[in-house]
C-alpha cells in the first residue's frame, strides 16, 4: 500500500509539473500561445504577464466554420500590444481553395500582423485522405489566395503523421511549425521555425489548457 501511495503521489507531482512546464527561456527566448474557442475565456494581460510574447488565434476551420472567439481574441491581443496572428485549421474533406477564400473573408488584412498560419492535423470526423499530388495542388492554390490577401508568406503547422504521409515540408518552401509535447521535434525535411512544446499548460487567467509554443530567431521575419 505504501508503494502504491508513493506512485500515486509521484504521478500527481509529475502532472502538476507538466501543467506548469515551458521550455527554458535562456534557450528559447521567444515564446507564445495558440488559442481557439476550445481554450475558453482568456484574460490576455495575465497571459502576457506569464511570458507569452505572441499569440495565434484560430479564425476558421475548414470551409464552413468560424471560430466563435476569434474576433474577441484578435482584438484583445491588439489592445495589450501583443504580436498577433490568425490561424486556419485545414480540412482534408473540403476544397482547399474554398477554405482559403473563407479565411480571407474572416481575417482582416493587417500588414503588422504575424504571418497567417495553416494547421494540418488529422481529424477523426474527416476520413478523406486525398492523393498527395491533388492535395499539394489544392494547398498551393489556397496558399496563393491567402498570401495575396495578407501580403506575407504563410507558416504551415504540420503534425508528424501528416508530414509522414504527405511530406509537406518538401512540397512548400515556407517556414513551418512542428508539434512535440515536451520533446523537441525531429521530423520534417527542414528545420522548424516554431515548436508547439505543450498543449496542456495551465495559466491563471485562462479557462482551459494553453498550447504553448517557442519560436526561433527570424521565425516571423517578413
Amino acid at each position: 500500500m505504501l508503494v502504491l501511495a508513493a506512485f500515486a503521489l509521484a504521478g500527481v507531482a509529475g502532472w502538476r509539473l507538466a501543467m506548469r512546464w515551458s521550455p527554458p527561456l535562456e534557450r528559447y527566448p521567444v515564446q507564445g500561445v495558440d488559442v481557439s474557442e476550445t481554450t475558453g475565456t482568456i484574460v490576455w494581460p495575465v497571459l502576457k504577464g506569464a511570458g507569452a510574447q505572441f499569440g495565434y488565434a484560430v479564425a476558421t476551420v475548414g470551409a464552413t466554420t468560424r471560430d466563435r472567439n476569434f474576433q474577441a481574441n484578435w482584438d484583445a491581443m491588439a489592445r495589450i500590444g501583443m504580436k498577433r496572428g490568425a490561424m486556419h485549421v485545414f480540412s482534408f474533406c473540403q476544397s482547399p481553395r474554398v477554405q482559403g477564400d473563407v479565411f480571407n473573408t474572416v481575417v482582416p488584412r493587417d500588414l503588422r500582423a504575424l504571418p497567417a498560419a495553416i494547421a494540418f492535423d488529422y481529424d477523426a470526423q474527416c476520413p478523406d485522405r486525398p492523393q498527395r499530388a491533388a492535395l499539394v495542388a489544392g494547398v498551393r492554390a489556397m496558399i496563393e489566395r491567402i498570401e495575396a490577401h495578407t501580403g506575407t508568406p504563410v507558416i504551415l503547422r504540420i503534425a508528424a503523421d501528416v508530414e509522414d504521409d504527405y511530406r509537406l515540408t518538401e512540397a512548400f518552401d515556407r517556414r513551418w511549425w512542428a508539434a512535440g509535447k515536451f520533446l523537441k521535434p525531429a521530423y520534417g525535411s527542414r528545420p522548424w521555425a516554431i515548436w508547439r512544446a505543450s498543449d496542456m499548460r495551465h495559466i491563471d487567467g485562462v479557462q482551459g489548457p494553453v498550447n504553448w509554443n517557442v519560436a526561433v530567431q527570424g521565425a516571423f521575419a517578413q
